[in-house]
């Protein structure tokens, strides 16, 4: 348990020592932490499992650098956002990040997610495309296109026996919490590459998922993904999904990603009626920002300051 006292967690500077602006902002019936750097047109990003805001320590800066006003928000139930007792569906989720928009005063916003957050953003982009100015994934494929590989594939069905693990009531959320969080560092460690993210970085993920009920709220969307499979509400959700999305969207993924297998977020262009991108990085793992973070915002950069990004 996290000592109340202590000091937070999760509003904290970067590791060079730079000061960002932590602050609240409300939106879709919560209260969202964001964590922010830099001017000029909004570039929102979006964490997956089991991290929050600081996996994108690296690029807040790089973005602020080149010109942008930087923004990585926490999810709700994770971090510093509220932890609500519903409101995990990815629906929610992703008004969640364009209430987000709204709430910081932008027209629109160049959307970057990985992992869960990817999964968000892609939903954004697909329900709410006048907010959504571009859009960056990382590590996961279109919604559509994780559900018949989840349904279709037995080797992803397997790569991701970690989210049929969390269906189980309660357990997975001491799991996630003992020893100090101890899990958090193994599945960081086993879900990257030869490079995984330094050693300071994973106690800080340890330690945010110690925070009271928030292992509970990290697991909670991926408990909706799963059982929605064949329930009325996911099967509108797939429905909607098939909307495609008009903006232009660079898709990234590591080689080596053993959580997401290449071949089922590739093809997600797909659903993408605009300029695609899909960049591959050899010898990276789930998390292509942090193992390689400088290879990462450079392409991620060039591709936001790319007037015509083509197919």
């Amino acid at each position: 348990m996290t000592d109340p006292a202590a000091p937070s967690p999760v509003r904290i500077d970067l590791p060079d020592g730079t000061r960002v602006t932590h602050r609240d902002v409300a939106a879709n019936g919560a209260r969202f932490h964001i964590a922010e750097l830099g001017d000029g047109p909004l570039v929102l990003l979006l964490h997956g499992f089991p991290q929050f805001w600081w996996t994108w320590r690296h690029q807040l800066t790089a973005l602020a650098g080149a010109g942008y006003r930087a923004v990585a928000m926490d999810l709700r139930g994770v971090g510093g956002s509220d932890r609500t007792p519903r409101g995990y569906d990815p629906a929610n989720l992703a008004l969640d990040v364009t209430g987000v928009i709204r709430s910081l005063g932008e027209p629109d916003a160049a959307l970057v997610g990985h992992d869960l957050g990817g999964y968000l953003a892609w939903t954004a982009a697909a329900m709410r495309p006048k907010l959504v100015r571009r859009l960056a994934v990382v590590s996961m494929p279109h919604p559509r296109r994780w559900r018949a590989a989840m349904l279709r594939d037995a080797r992803q069905t397997a790569a991701n026996s970690y989210i049929w693990g969390f269906q189980r009531p309660w357990l997975p959320e001491r799991q996630l919490t003992a020893d100090g969080g101890a899990l958090v560092g193994r599945l960081i460690r086993d879900w990257s590459g030869p490079r995984p993210p330094e050693d300071a970085a994973v106690k800080t993920y340890q330690r945010a998922m110690c925070i009271p009920s928030t292992a509970h709220c990290s697991i909670e969307p991926y408990r909706w993904l799963v059982r929605s499979l064949a329930r009325p509400d996911g099967v509108q959700f797939y429905r909607r999904m098939k909307r495609p999305v008009r903006v232009p969207t660079l898709h990234l993924h590591g080689s080596l990603d053993p959580v997401t297998r290449t071949r089922s977020a590739a093809g997600s262009g797909e659903y993408v009626e605009a300029p695609y991108r899909w960049r591959l990085f050899d010898g990276l793992g789930h998390f292509p920002h942090e193992e390689d973070p400088a290879a990462f915002s450079t392409e991620l950069v060039n591709w936001l300051k790319d007037p015509e990004p083509d197919r």
